[in-house]
Formats: structure tokens, sequence, C-alpha cells
């Protein structure tokens, strides 16, 4: 694009390619132009399906400042979200239940105004901020790492078409492109240079969250992440970006606060606390013997019926009843813990 001011010129003018790298000059002149003429196919398909090049109008201005922005972008969907401020939600792939609570709840809340959620496609926090912005009303962005005829997780196909119906999905990959394991840390970067900041919910010290946090420091946006349990190993990924400045979020408040008035985002003062809203546990006696003992770090039950004086079966019983109200998660190897409904 620098030697030619339109890719048109290269294929009319193949002699002029020499100025390029070797490599480059003999890509271009070898191209497939069967897999070229399925691209052209599918975008002709739907209406709603887009090529966006680097100097199209629909390019994303903040994409655009990146060091290494795509040249071009696959879409299918609402191609005008590529205009609207976003926030990137990231996390684990395998989160714990209020983790994954927390991700719907932000994205639920947050795309109520005018922010856009974008996220990766990925399982756990992925998925559960793509579900949380669908559900409130709100728009979200799905980055993927393969082409734009494949869905990974497949177990996602579902999630993809909702979005594709009420967002956008893009990628970089060319159609075919299968899920290699490279294509993911590449597809961060556009994940965190479409948004104005990136929120952490839950990542290990080592995640591919962390590297989407990092890149976007480099990009010079905004990182918040949110702080959990000191004994919550997906917690210290969070805690580790905290103490390198980005900011601690407690309520959806602490970021409209941060992004201010740019994002054009409605200061409600309903604070998302990370919560739906369930029912109130009972006020019987046995219940709030039961809570004295049951924190936020994972306890064993057979402590629990230790600790509150109540019966094996009567602890197991209420227990279930929490769990199946949401305000309990039961965690690997007979352990629960609040998770703040």
């Amino acid at each position: 694009m620098k030697h030619f001011s339109e890719p048109s010129e290269l294929f009319q003018h193949p002699e002029r390619a020499s100025k390029l790298a070797p490599d480059l000059h003999q890509s271009l002149l070898s191209a497939d132009w069967d897999l070229v003429e399925k691209d052209l196919a599918w975008l002709a398909s739907d209406a709603n399906r887009h090529l966006v090049t680097f100097n199209d109008p629909h390019y994303p201005i903040l994409l655009r400042e990146i060091s290494d922005p795509p040249p071009l972008i696959f879409a299918q969907g609402d191609i005008s979200l590529l205009s609207r401020w976003q926030l990137a939600v990231v996390g684990s792939r395998n989160p714990s239940t209020s983790g994954r609570d927390l991700a719907y709840d932000f994205a639920h809340y947050l795309g109520q105004g005018e922010l856009v959620i974008t996220s990766g496609l990925a399982t756990g926090i992925d998925a559960a901020a793509h579900k949380g912005a669908l559900a409130g009303g709100g728009k979200t962005i799905a980055v993927v790492g393969t082409g734009l005829d494949r869905v990974y997780p497949a177990s996602h196909r579902q999630l993809a078409h909702d979005i594709a119906d009420n967002g956008l999905i893009v990628s970089e990959f060319a159609l075919g492109t299968a899920p290699r394991p490279e294509n993911f840390p590449r597809r961060n970067r556009i994940i965190s240079g479409l948004a104005l900041g990136t929120l952490v919910v839950e990542a290990a010290l080592k995640s591919g969250s962390l590297i989407t946090a990092r890149m976007a420091l480099e990009q010079g946006r905004e990182v918040f992440a949110i702080p959990g349990s000191i004994h919550n190993p997906l917690a210290r990924g969070c805690h580790q970006l905290i103490r390198e400045g980005a900011k601690l979020v407690e309520t959806a408040n602490d970021i409209i606060e941060e992004l201010g008035a740019l994002a054009a985002v409605s200061t409600s003062s309903e604070a998302v606390q990370g919560k739906r809203h369930t029912q109130t546990i009972s006020e019987d006696a046995d219940y709030q013997a039961l809570f004295m003992h049951l924190g936020y770090d994972p306890i064993h039950i057979d402590t629990l019926i230790a600790r509150s004086g109540l019966t094996a079966d009567v602890v197991s019983s209420m227990l279930l009843l929490l769990e199946l109200n949401g305000e309990v998660a039961s965690m690997p190897g007979g352990r629960y813990v609040r998770t703040g409904s």
C-alpha cells in the first residue's frame, strides 16, 4: 500500500512489484485466484457481509492507530458497530461461577449504554460477556481467530449466529482459515485495538487475557481489572495487572468514570456489583448460621457442618437451595463459595 496507490495497480503492472521484498513479490504474483473468487462469492451472497480495507471509511479509527493494524477485515453483521465506542471484556476460558457471572453482569449493564462489548467468542469469560450484552439489549462484537465460514469452538455456533444477527463478527483471516494456536494471540491485538479500554475479569498469571491487557497498554488504552480472592489462582493475573497500574474495578461505574464523556455512557447511580436480581435468602436462623461461616473463599462442606452445628442433611439441603438461587456456587472437591448475589 505504501508503494501502490491501489492493489489493482500491482496486478496490472506486475513488473513494478520488484521493489517489494522477494517473498512478498512472489506470493502476490502467484495468488490463488480460485480462493479470491470464493471470497468474493461469500461477500456477494449476503448484504450483511463486508470486506473492509484499511482505506475504507468503515475502518475503525482506533484500530488504525495501533502499530500493526490488519490491512483488511472480514465482517458479518452490523458494520456500523465498528465506528461505535467499545469496551473489550476478556478473561479465563475456565472461570469460576462468580467470574462468569461478573462478566455477564458487567456486559449486561454497560451494553445498555452506548458502549459496544467486544470479546473473542472463546469459552468462559468471552462467551459470558457476549451473552450479557445481548441479553441487555446491547451490541457486541466478536473478534475470531478463524475464517468467518467457521465457528470455533463449535459449541458456540448458536452464539455466533446470535452475534451476527444482533452485533458483528470480524476476522483478519481469510475464509477457510482453521483455528490454529498462533491465530489467537495475533487476534488479541485487534480486540484491544478496537476498544477504548480492556476489562480483565479473571486471568491466571500466564494467560492470553494478560497478553491482551498488555497489548492494550502498549496501544495507549485503558486497562481495568477485577480483584478476587487471594486463594483464587484465576485472580492472580488481575492482581498483577493492578500492581502494574491497571485500574481496580468493583462496579461498572468505575469504568464509566474512567472513560468519561468520551464514551457517552450513562452514569446511572445503579452501580453494578456483579450480581443478578435473585430471591433473597430466607431469614431463617439456620440460614443465618450457615452464612456466618460461608464466605467468598472456598470452604469444604465438612467444615461448614462442623462450624455451623447443623446436621449434614440440613447443610446439604440448604446449600442445594442456595446454589439453585444463585447465591452459592459449588467448587471441585466438595467445597462451596458465596457468589456475591
